[in-house]
């Protein structure tokens, strides 16, 4: 880590490691600087909750409403192509800015002395080890770095303490780019703080959310840094390339999740004796169904590296990683919008359904329609078994469609949600169903189709291959078949991408038309 003496026997270092982006270093990166940038501000800004979000780690440092949180330098890496192209220095909060400002100006006895000496000086002095021992620590780290992100908590009030450090850090003679942190509170005052800024001669201001993740705001983030910070535009622009790319790798990822859960259950058949009560394989059936929506969910939190934990919603009922609603209960479909078809949800039977094919056909009127059966077996194709089950006195019971479209739906809506979830609140994220204009009522906007259309071609191809499902396999002790699984699997997983992507695009247009529509979204703060 490069940086003073001072700065690296204090900060403790910690790189950022991301899987996705792992892979040796490619010519895309090869010989691109490395940026240093100082994330700096007064105490209780979101400094660290910034990190988090940026480099989508909800572990990094330590988030509080408690002042002073973070007390010594921290520091991550982002890779790109498996290098680290940007070096981010967590620092503790400017606590006595009127205090420091008061000490520099008394020091500079001499008007030809350049600031940076002078700070310099104090640094190295009982003052920089003493009473400003904090906010030595961010001036080393600032003048060690090749520009500086100045964090403001967008709903305070603009103080004299806020001009004094930004009259201090434009003394260290680096780039200074101010953030707007929380401007999707209502109580964000981010004109006035646009006006002020724009007074002390800082016009490449960015704004941002560190609760609510949009990708615009973040690209503009970097663009501002590129236009204080020339000789590194080529480093920004790989990053930018490469957060685009793997953007579209957690909505493919995402996709193939889902994909891969609704052929499972599509296909998903359990095979029970004429003369059994049919319930008795119920419970288990939809047992197996509720864990594999359950796998499919932590897979979906794994990939986006969120915790159980981390996600509530009123609008998206999801506590410590489990949804709130039963996955067979009347009140999840009307929840998610979808019409339950006639006995859909009622009794033992909620959920899943008699194959119409067999069920209810006696063994004894199987026998009559025997004759006439097998005259066109041949045409049969893939309806052969399950009319050998009748002749055996089988019935068949399958996952009803309304469950496989509340399956498809739910499983959208987290992923949509999980696109738009910052990693840094230091409490559960709650999108809030009441807002008239907020950004839960787009939660689905693009899936009104899986609520309300026919399955789609995938899902009904599906049907007709029992031996595509792991649950089938499963009950059966056998390994699924894959003989046009994959094919099918690919296909459903592109349409669910270009649900995903549209959703994604409509979501940050909103964001960015109208920051107002997101106020339905508390933010806490952090340092």
């Amino acid at each position: 880590m490069s940086g003073g003496a001072s700065t690296t026997r204090c900060a403790r270092q910690r790189r950022h490691h991301d899987p996705r982006s792992s892979s040796p270093s490619s010519p895309r990166t090869s010989g691109l600087p490395v940026l240093k940038v100082a994330v700096v501000g007064h105490t209780n800004t979101g400094k660290t909750s910034l990190l988090r979000t940026l480099t989508r780690d909800a572990g990094f440092g330590e988030v509080s409403d408690r002042p002073g949180t973070t007390r010594h330098v921290e520091e991550t890496v982002l890779l790109v192509d498996g290098r680290p192209l940007v070096e981010l220095y967590d620092t503790p909060g400017l606590e006595d800015s009127i205090g420091l400002l008061e000490t520099l100006e008394a020091a500079r006895t001499d008007r030809r002395t350049d600031w940076v000496d002078v700070i310099r000086e104090m640094l190295d002095g009982p003052e920089g080890r003493g009473r400003f021992e904090q906010e030595a620590k961010a001036l080393r780290q600032v003048l060690a770095s090749d520009i500086a992100l100045y964090v403001i908590d967008a709903r305070d009030r603009v103080l004299g303490k806020h001009r004094d450090e930004l009259e201090i850090l434009a003394r260290c003679a680096r780039p200074v780019v101010p953030v707007l942190n929380f401007v999707a509170s209502p109580d964000a005052r981010t004109e006035d703080w646009r006006r002020q800024l724009t007074r002390l001669n800082l016009h490449a201001i960015a704004e941002f959310d560190t609760v609510v993740l949009n990708e615009a705001a973040e690209q503009r983030l970097f663009e501002k840094m590129q236009t204080l910070s020339d000789p590194f535009r080529p480093t920004l622009e790989a990053l930018i390339a490469d957060r685009t790319r793997r953007r579209e790798e957690l909505v493919e990822g995402a996709s193939e999740r889902v994909s891969e859960l609704l052929i499972d259950v599509a296909a998903y058949v359990r095979t029970v004796p004429e003369q059994d009560d049919p319930m008795t394989a119920v419970a288990p059936m939809q047992h197996a169904v509720r864990e594999r929506e359950q796998q499919c969910v932590t897979e979906l939190l794994e990939l986006f590296r969120f915790r159980a934990d981390d996600f509530e919603a009123d609008a998206l009922p999801i506590t410590d990683g489990k949804w709130g609603f039963d996955l067979f209960s009347t009140a999840a479909l009307r929840r998610f919008g979808i019409k339950a078809g006639g006995g859909a949800a009622a009794g033992g039977l909620a959920g899943l359904a008699i194959d119409a094919m067999t069920g209810g056909l006696s063994l004894g009127a199987a026998a009559m329609l025997g004759a006439t059966i097998g005259a066109v077996w041949s045409s049969l194709g893939e309806h052969g078994q399950r009319l050998v089950d009748v002749f055996r006195g089988y019935t068949q019971l399958r996952v009803r469609d309304e469950t496989l479209r509340l399956l498809a739906v739910r499983q959208l809506e987290l992923a949509e949600a999980l696109l738009r979830r910052g990693h840094a609140s230091q409490e559960t994220l709650r999108l809030a169903a009441g807002a008239s204009t907020d950004i839960a009522t787009n939660i689905g906007a693009g899936h009104e189709r899986w609520a309300t259309d026919a399955l789609p071609e995938e899902l009904v191809e599906a049907r007709s291959h029992p031996e595509w499902s792991r649950l089938s396999a499963n009950d059966q002790g056998m390994a699924p078949g894959d003989s046009g699984r994959a094919a099918v699997c690919h296909a459903l997983r592109r349409r669910i991408t270009r649900d995903l992507l549209a959703a994604d695009l409509l979501t940050a247009e909103h964001l960015t038309a109208n920051r107002s529509d997101t106020s339905g979204i508390s933010s806490a703060s952090g340092t």
